[in-house]
């Protein structure tokens, strides 16, 4: 594992008085640093506070000075190096799935799976793998991506749910958590068949929990699928596994969303709103309702926007709560 060089966290005022204190104390010299507090220099290392709270260690010297003084002297915790060691789940083998284009109009539908294992999740350590979401750059999402497949022991499998064949499901099946679960499951399923590749085999199958019952995806698990442990939480993003996933996923919505509109000769928006109404409406008008379901969803409200059609009442949505006694 390659030595850390550069380590950020936020301070608190106390905090940040403690640290200007050993600063000090080991004879750091003083910098001017532009909308900084304060700042340090000494031999291999360079420690900035900045105004607004956040702490840069940087160079060669960075893990010592993590590890021997802001640690022990400053945070008043160990955490650098000790993520295992406090929560051994984060090197289990397992699988991540996320989904994509579940709530963009145009575009499909795509389901993303990722086994890892330890030395895969130490090939990212520094490499900024995280939820697609917090990520606003289809650039950084594909070269993410590429170093995602390409990762040595990581093995990956990506479901696109194509327009018409998404229309079709969700006329029969009448939910969009239950196509979901079919895409999760089907990914799963397609990684658990290649187990052969994955050294240790996955303990488990992580997913957000997208539905409000945990059997949604559990009834949809196929033959493989069933032989593995499968988790679902809220926020489950935060699992490296998952956030693997989630940029697959993206990745592969964004570059078949491009597509579609090439092929259309129109820019196609991602997401739902006044601006992906405007370009449903003309494209409804220019080429008719079949043409629009080859490149949208059309149980969104838009489709009956963009075709003139009135939309049902909005249902309101009430938080379920415990029966009222008789």
């Amino acid at each position: 594992m390659k030595p850390l060089t550069i380590y950020t966290c936020k301070l608190t005022e106390d905090q940040a008085a403690t640290l200007k204190s050993c600063l000090e104390a080991r004879n750091y010299s003083s910098r001017v640093v532009p909308y900084a507090r304060f700042a340090g220099e000494k031999e291999k290392t360079n420690v900035v506070f900045y105004e607004s709270g956040k702490l840069v260690v940087q160079g060669k010297g960075t893990q010592e000075f993590v590890e021997f003084v802001l640690e022990p002297e400053v945070l008043k915790q160990a955490r650098l190096g000790y993520e295992a060691v406090l929560n051994p789940d984060l090197l289990l083998p397992r699988i991540g799935v996320d989904e994509s284009g579940k709530g963009d109009f145009f575009g499909p539908m795509c389901v993303a799976g990722v086994y890892v294992n330890e030395p895969v999740i130490d090939a990212w350590k520094d490499a900024g793998v995280r939820d697609s979401k917090n990520i606003s750059s289809d650039k950084k999402i594909s070269d993410l991506a590429k170093l995602i497949r390409e990762t040595p022991g990581c093995v990956t499998s990506v479901v696109p749910i194509g327009n018409e064949a998404y229309n079709r499901m969700h006329a029969k099946m009448r939910s969009v958590n239950a196509v979901l679960a079919w895409g999760h499951a089907r990914v799963i399923e397609n990684l658990m068949g290649q187990r052969h590749r994955m050294n240790p085999p996955p303990v488990r199958a992580i997913s957000d929990q997208f539905a409000s019952s945990k059997t949604v995806i559990e009834k949809a698990l196929m033959s493989l699928g069933r032989s593995i442990e499968l988790v679902q939480r809220h926020k489950a993003e935060e699992d490296l596994a998952v956030a693997a996933a989630s940029i697959l996923a993206r990745d592969e919505f964004v570059k078949r969303l491009a597509v579609l509109g090439k092929n259309y000769e129109v820019e196609l928006p991602k997401g739902a709103g006044t601006n992906v109404d405007a370009v449903a409406k003309e494209f409804f008008g220019q080429r008719g309702p079949a043409e629009l379901a080859k490149v949208a969803k059309m149980h969104f409200r838009t489709a009956l926007r963009a075709q003139g059609l009135p939309e049902p009442p909005k249902s309101e949505w009430r938080k379920s709560g415990p029966a009222k006694k008789i």
